[in-house]
C-alpha cells in the first residue's frame, strides 16, 4: 500500500507554480468533488490547476468517511465509479490485507458492504488518498496545497465575470472558468452569488420536510426519559452542558441552525496498531453528565453506527441523541473567517475526544460498556501528520447556493423532475439533529433529525450547480449547490460530489470551448458528453420496495404513529408500503411492556376503523389491538406477517359506533406476542347512516 502515499518530494512537485498563473479552469476546493473535476478538465485537454487550502485531497472521503453513504450502488458513474472500482482493485492484492484476511473483514462487515459491479464501498483513508493522487498524477493535474483564499478581496471580477482569485500569500490564479469544490463556498459567496445558510421554512419553497422538525425528529432521539437539570427536577438549578433551552420554535418554520457536525473516527480494535484515546486537554467529565444519565436510564449504543472497514479498523458515525455529533456547536461556522472555525474544528475534537475518554474510563459508566469502548483506539497508521486524528471536520451542510433551480424535498421524492439531468441523487432525505432542547414535560429532546426515503435515485438539475447569470457567468458550484436544507440532507453524500465534479468540469471545457457563460451550454451537447464519458442520468432500475403513501391521499380520519402515543421504546423504521415517512416498532423486546395508540375526535356515527402495517416474516402473528368505541372496547388478534388485504396497507378492524365526546382510540399491545410488533397508522371511515 505504501506505494500509494506520495512522497514530501512528488507533492512539492505539486506546488512549484509561478507565482501568478492562469489556466482554462481553477478549481478551488481538493474535495472529492474537486478531485473528480480537475481530472474531468484535464481528460477534456484543458489546463486546469486544483488548488487544496490544506495539505489533503480527497476531503472527507480521505478523512474518515470509509464506509460510503452510497443509497442505490447502480446509480454511481463516470469518474466515481473509476474511484471505487480503484478501491476493489487495491483491496484484490493479498498485500493489502495487513492486518486481517479479506475473507474476515467480510465476515465482520456483513452483506452489504460486498464489493458490487467491481466496485469497493469501505476502505481506509490512506488508501482513499492514495488513490486519489494516483488520479491527479495520471491525469497531469497541476495540485497546489497549502494556499487559502483571502476572505477580505480575494475576488476579483469584471462584470458577471471572475477574472482571477488571490490568496492570502498573494498568489494570484487567473481563470477563463472557476469551480468551487469546497464544503463552506467561500469562493462563491465572496463572488457576490446569492446563497443560504440554516434551514429555510416548510413555505419558502412548499416544502414538507423543512425547517424545525419536532415531530419528525423520530431518529437519535431520547427514548427514555432524562432530567436535563444540574439538579434533577429543579429548573432553578440550570442546564446541563450540552443542552440549549426550552424553546425550539415551531414545526416547519424557518431558522439560522444547521445540523451537526462531527470527525468521521477511524477507529481500530487492533492491539498492534491501536493507540489509546486521550483525554483532550481542559477535560471535564461534568461535560457529559447528560450522556451519562442516559446511560443509566439504559442506554448502550455508543458506537452504535460503527461499519468495519479493512485491516481491522472502523468508521464510527454518529449514534443516539448525545453522540460523537457535537449538536449546536458549528452554528457559527459556515459564515466564519478562518480563525473562527479553526476555534470551532478544535472544539469539536475536543468534545468528541472527551466523550470517548468519557464513556471509556468514567467509573460511574456501567463496566460493559467501557469495555467495549476502551477496546477501540486510533490507528497508528491514519493521520499521522495529525496525531493519528481526522483532519477533516465533516461539515454536512454550510453555504447553499440559490441558483436558478433550487433542488427540493418534491425533486427528491420524484414529483418534480429536473430535465437537465447531470446525475443522480439517491441517498435519503437525512439531516442529523440541530438543537438539543427541554420539552414541555421536562425532558430532555433533540431536534431537526429527519431521515425520509422510499423514493428512486432522481435527476440533479444543471441548474442547480450555476449561479443566476447577472451574478456570475464563469462558475461552477458542485458542493455548495442550490438547495433547500433537507434536499441538500440527501444530495450530500461524497459520490454524488464526485459525480456532480465531474458534470461541472465538462460543462466550464464546453463553455470555454463555445465562448459562452456557464448557464448558457446547451444541454444537449452536455448530455452528450457525459453519457459518453459513463455518467448516469436517469434511472432505469428497479424501483425502490419501499413506498411512503402521503398522508393527505388518504380518506377519512387517519393518525399516524408520529402522532399517536406510546408507552417504552418504539423505534422508527421504514420496510415495504407505509404511511408518510415511516412507522414503529418494538424492537421485539420489552414484551408486556409497550403500548401505542392512536386517538382521535370523531362526529358521532358509525365508522369503518382500519389498522396500517408494514407485513413481514419476522412480525408477530398474534399483536392484539384493542378498539375504543361508544359501546365499550373490542379486542381484535392481527397476524402482521399477513400482507394487508386494503391496497397492501390497511386491515379492516371492523364497524363500531363513536359518540363525539369520547376519544376514539386504536391501542397496539406487544403483551405475548411472538415477533416484532408494527404501529403504522389507524384509520377512520365515516359510514352512511
Amino acid at each position: 500500500m505504501r506505494a500509494l502515499v506520495l512522497g514530501s518530494l512528488v507533492l512539492a512537485s505539486f506546488t512549484s507554480a509561478m507565482a501568478d498563473d492562469g489556466y482554462d479552469v481553477v478549481i478551488y476546493g481538493g474535495t472529492c468533488g474537486g478531485v473528480a473535476a480537475a481530472v474531468q478538465v484535464a481528460r477534456m485537454g484543458k489546463t486546469v490547476v486544483l488548488i487544496e487550502p490544506g495539505k489533503h485531497l480527497g476531503g472527507l472521503t480521505s478523512g474518515g468517511l470509509g464506509a460510503t453513504d452510497f443509497g442505490r450502488k447502480e446509480a454511481i458513474g463516470g469518474i466515481a465509479a473509476e474511484f471505487y472500482r480503484a478501491v476493489h482493485r487495491h483491496y484484490e492484492n493479498p498485500s493489502a490485507w495487513t492486518r486481517e484476511t479479506r475473507d474476515e473483514h467480510l465476515a465482520r462487515a456483513g452483506a452489504y458492504w460486498a464489493p458490487y459491479s467491481g466496485m469497493m464501498w469501505n476502505f481506509e483513508p490512506h488508501v482513499a488518498e492514495g488513490i486519489f493522487h494516483q488520479m491527479v498524477q495520471k491525469a497531469g493535474v497541476k495540485v497546489v496545497f497549502g494556499e487559502r483564499l483571502d476572505l477580505n478581496d480575494g475576488v476579483v471580477k469584471e462584470g458577471a465575470r471572475l477574472r482571477l482569485i488571490r490568496m492570502e500569500s498573494g498568489r494570484r490564479f487567473h481563470g477563463r472558468v472557476f469551480i468551487d469544490a469546497t464544503y463552506e463556498g467561500d469562493l462563491m459567496a465572496k463572488a457576490g452569488v446569492s446563497y443560504h445558510v440554516g434551514r429555510e421554512s416548510n413555505a419558502t419553497y412548499g416544502e414538507k420536510f423543512n425547517g424545525i422538525q419536532k415531530r419528525l425528529a423520530l431518529h437519535h432521539q431520547f427514548v427514555h426519559k432524562v432530567d436535563p437539570y444540574v439538579v434533577p427536577g429543579d429548573p432553578s438549578s440550570g442546564l446541563l452542558p450540552e443542552i440549549h433551552g426550552s424553546d425550539p420554535g415551531s414545526d416547519g418554520e424557518g431558522d439560522h441552525r444547521i445540523q451537526a457536525y462531527n470527525f468521521r473516527l477511524c477507529l481500530t480494535d487492533d492491539p498492534a496498531n491501536r493507540l489509546p484515546i486521550p483525554a483532550p486537554e481542559g477535560y471535564d467529565p461534568a461535560r457529559y453528565e447528560l450522556l451519562l444519565r442516559y446511560i443509566l436510564a439504559g442506554y448502550r449504543d455508543v458506537l452504535g453506527l460503527h461499519v468495519h472497514m479493512p485491516n481491522r479498523k472502523s468508521d464510527t458515525n454518529n449514534f443516539g441523541p448525545f453522540s460523537l455529533d457535537y449538536v449546536g456547536g458549528n452554528y457559527g461556522y459556515p459564515e466564519g473567517d478562518y480563525a473562527t472555525r479553526g476555534q470551532i474544528v478544535e472544539e469539536h475534537r475536543r468534545y468528541q475526544q472527551g466523550l470517548l475518554y468519557f464513556v471509556a474510563n468514567d467509573r460511574r459508566v456501567p463496566e460493559p460498556l467501557r469495555s467495549q469502548v476502551a477496546q477501540w483506539g486510533l490507528p497508528r497508521d491514519e493521520f499521522t501528520d495529525n496525531g493519528n486524528w481526522p483532519g477533516q471536520l465533516y461539515v454536512r451542510e454550510a453555504r447553499r447556493m440559490i441558483g436558478p433551480y433550487v433542488m427540493i424535498d418534491r425533486d427528491v421524492l420524484g414529483k418534480r423532475v429536473a430535465e437537465d439531468s447531470i446525475g443522480l441523487g439517491g441517498f435519503g432525505m437525512d439531516s442529523h439533529n440541530c438543537q438539543r432542547y427541554v420539552d414541555e414535560h421536562g425532558h430532555a429532546r433533540v431536534e431537526g433529525n429527519v431521515y425520509v426515503t422510499g423514493f428512486d435515485p432522481y435527476p440533479i438539475s444543471y441548474r442547480a450547480i450555476v449561479p443566476t447569470k447577472q451574478q456570475c457567468e464563469n462558475l461552477l458550484v458542485p458542493v455548495c449547490l442550490s438547495a433547500s436544507h433537507i434536499a441538500f440532507g440527501s444530495i450530500r453524500m461524497e459520490p454524488v460530489f464526485m459525480v456532480l465534479g465531474q458534470s461541472a468540469a465538462t460543462a466550464a471545457v464546453l463553455a470555454i470551448d463555445g465562448g459562452l457563460p456557464v448557464q448558457d451550454v446547451p444541454y444537449s451537447r452536455l448530455r452528450s458528453r457525459l453519457l459518453e464519458d459513463g455518467q448516469i442520468l436517469q434511472w432505469t432500475g428497479k424501483s425502490d420496495p419501499a413506498v411512503a403513501v402521503e398522508i393527505e391521499s388518504l380518506s377519512g380520519t387517519v393518525v399516524d404513529d408520529m402522532d399517536g402515543q406510546f408507552d417504552g421504546e418504539w423505534y422508527p423504521s421504514g420496510f415495504g408500503k407505509y404511511v408518510d415517512v415511516g412507522y414503529r416498532h418494538d424492537m421485539n423486546s420489552g414484551k408486556g411492556e409497550k403500548t401505542f395508540r392512536f386517538e382521535t375526535n370523531l362526529p358521532a356515527g358509525r365508522y369503518e376503523v382500519r389498522l396500517a402495517y408494514s407485513a413481514g416474516p419476522n412480525r408477530a402473528t398474534n399483536v392484539p389491538v384493542t378498539i375504543y368505541h361508544g359501546d365499550g372496547k373490542t379486542t381484535i388478534e392481527v397476524n402482521q406477517r399477513q400482507a394487508p388485504a386494503i391496497d397492501g396497507l390497511f386491515i379492516s378492524l371492523g364497524r363500531y359506533r363513536f359518540d363525539a365526546d369520547r376519544p376514539a382510540v386504536v391501542a397496539i399491545s406487544n403483551y405475548g406476542t411472538n415477533g416484532y410488533v408494527i404501529a403504522d397508522a389507524a384509520q377512520w371511515l365515516k359510514l352512511s347512516e
